[in-house]
């Protein structure tokens, strides 16, 4: 029902253009629709099974329903966004040509695309039968969720400091190379520690992934000790691992002893006002797998993006310092910056940093999942997406244009 009015709504918008809004917008088709399965209903994958290009769009919008997880509510009472009296207009140049949002939406495989100015929606779209009540698995997103919720930790005082090293909460690692590292130096991802992350499902992300989640796991704590040779000093190289943020959730959730999602919803998700409910999937022992698969409506990823953007504060109540927010969002050290060995993206505490002296970072997930942040005029671009690759450099390239043209656009 709701989705009908929805389209209704906008149906009257060719009529009376005192009804145009930026409503929310439902496509049954986008970019290649028959390869991911448009004529079965964009179908799910099953657990354990490889996913596809066909199997993309629907494994991705309901990964909850294929994984196991543990469920956050939806706050007793929502906060409200508004809504921009028009709809976004947009205009970009990429690669000589000037483009619009709907022509993005045309070519590139986003299945939601959702743009908030502070707490105020400008734009929302959803390809492919996708909805605005299903939940869009973050994959790496979610890391920047975990240093969220190390930074509240501290505050709270069950941490005592990033230059921790790993042992002094989790024990039985002491010894360890994993044990002996600094906080810090996983929160930007320098821990030196030896893990290959190309994505072919022969790399030690798959094999941790799959180490976590059979039936007969000894837990992540064991698990992680699997991967204990050091290749440089902790806090002198960017190496990006999965393996340094499942090590801080298993921190975070052995300091404040309550499972992360627990911890996120009494923190973070409820007092945001989060509208529906959410989900972090675990592993067969009941962990979350901090590197990955957080799962929330689009609406609700906007609110995570506009409490980041006003540097952890919702409605006047600071959620998250705001000095872990400053410091999670600039570059700690020379050698994470942007441009540095051939990288254009800089890396904070979990986030990456966007180019350039403006103040702007992102949270980035493989297969398109992003979101752009810029504190500065408090707008938040949310995209989820179903890419055919795990990386797609052109892809991302066209985003980066697309919001460039975005923060230069003055607040209306």
């Amino acid at each position: 029902m709701m989705r009908f009015l929805a389209w209704l709504a906008l149906g009257l918008t060719a009529i009376s253009p005192a009804w145009s809004q930026a409503l929310p917008v439902f496509s049954d088709t986008g970019p290649d629709a028959a390869d991911y399965g448009a004529a079965e209903g964009y179908p799910m994958g099953g657990p354990g099974v490889t996913i596809t290009q066909r199997t993309l769009v629907g494994t991705y919008s309901h990964y909850d329903e294929l994984h196991p997880a543990r469920t956050l509510p939806a706050a007793p009472t929502p906060s409200k966004l508004g809504r921009a009296p028009e709809e976004l207009k947009l205009s970009y140049s990429f690669q000589g040509e000037t483009q619009t949002l709907d022509s993005y939406l045309d070519r590139n495989p986003a299945t939601g695309l959702l743009i908030l100015r502070d707490h105020t929606i400008l734009y929302e779209h959803y390809r492919y039968a996708r909805t605005d009540t299903m939940r869009f698995t973050s994959q790496s997103m979610a890391k920047t969720i975990v240093a969220m919720l190390v930074g509240v930790a501290i505050a709270d005082g069950r941490i005592r400091s990033v230059d921790d090293s790993v042992s002094i909460y989790i024990p039985e690692l002491a010894g360890s190379e994993a044990g002996s590292t600094p906080l810090r130096a996983l929160l930007t991802m320098s821990s030196g520690l030896h893990f290959r992350e190309v994505y072919d499902g022969r790399d030690d992300i798959s094999r941790l992934s799959r180490a976590l989640m059979r039936p007969d796991s000894p837990g992540a704590a064991e698990i992680v000790t699997q991967f204990n040779t050091r290749d440089h000093p902790p806090g002198t190289l960017f190496h990006y691992a999965g393996l340094n943020t499942e090590l801080l959730g298993i921190t975070v959730a052995r300091a404040v002893g309550m499972p992360l999602a627990e911890y996120l919803s009494q923190k973070i998700w409820t007092p945001v006002g989060a509208e529906a409910p959410a989900s972090w999937t675990i592993d067969s022992r009941g962990q979350e797998i901090a590197y990955c698969c957080f799962n929330a409506t689009l609406r609700d990823w906007g609110r995570l993006g506009v409490l980041l953007a006003n540097d952890g504060a919702w409605n006047g109540k600071q959620l998250v310092p705001r000095s872990w927010i400053r410091d999670a969002t600039v570059a700690q050290a020379a050698y994470l910056g942007a441009g540095v060995n051939g990288r254009k993206l800089g890396y904070g505490y979990q986030l990456w940093l966007q180019p350039g002296d403006r103040r702007g970072f992102s949270l980035r997930g493989i297969y398109g999942q992003t979101m752009l942040v810029d504190p500065a005029t408090k707008t938040v671009l949310v995209h989820t997406a179903a890419r055919p690759n795990a990386t797609n450099n052109a892809g991302e390239a066209e985003l980066g244009a697309l919001w460039a043209a975005l923060v230069a656009t003055p607040p209306s």
